[in-house]
């Protein structure tokens, strides 16, 4: 691990590579290169779970350099939401390839943790949540807005059948 002030590059000899900014004592920024799958899944778990250890209840994972994402790699980001949440915390996904979004779709995880386009959009809307805001003076943060993903209606996502239908198969 090297300290560069206030972030941290963590190096790996696997195929996965995780740098980690500490944005305040409570929010990480969690940049992971590389495929996230059964064989790096373990290794990105404890780089998060490290920083719950260190007060750190906001993470913003930034996916923007994860070409491949297999269940191991769903089940990674869903145990860190649930963790993060058993502190009062959350986690924000930010910079999908359009694959990783549409595997986020798929699985629903998209409905129900925030994807921004960016890692500065994500923390922008962690400061706007009460428990930062408190801190900040009147007037200092910007006015919220809702963002929906293209295709979706208030609130509800599209429709995905499950297991599909093979091809030229009918009802």
């Amino acid at each position: 691990m090297i300290n560069d002030g206030g972030r941290e590059k963590i190096v790996s000899a696997q195929a996965l590579n995780v740098e980690v900014t500490v944005v305040d004592p409570e929010v990480a920024v969690v940049a992971v290169q590389g495929d996230l799958d059964a064989d790096t899944g373990t290794y990105l778990h404890h780089q998060l779970a490290n920083q719950l250890v260190h007060g750190r209840r906001h993470l913003v994972l930034d996916l923007r350099a994860v070409p491949f994402m297999d269940s191991s790699g769903l089940g990674i980001i869903i145990r860190a939401i649930n963790d993060t949440k058993r502190v009062d915390g959350s986690v924000r996904l930010a910079a999908l390839s359009p694959a990783l979004r549409r595997l986020l779709d798929l699985t629903g995880i998209s409905v129900t943790t925030p994807v921004h386009a960016d890692p500065e959009e994500a923390l922008a809307a962690i400061q706007r949540t009460p428990a930062h805001a408190a801190a900040e003076p009147e007037g200092a943060r910007p006015p919220a807005r809702t963002v929906r993903p293209p295709g979706r209606g208030p609130g509800l996502p599209d429709r995905v059948p499950v297991g599909g239908l093979r091809p030229g198969h009918q009802r």
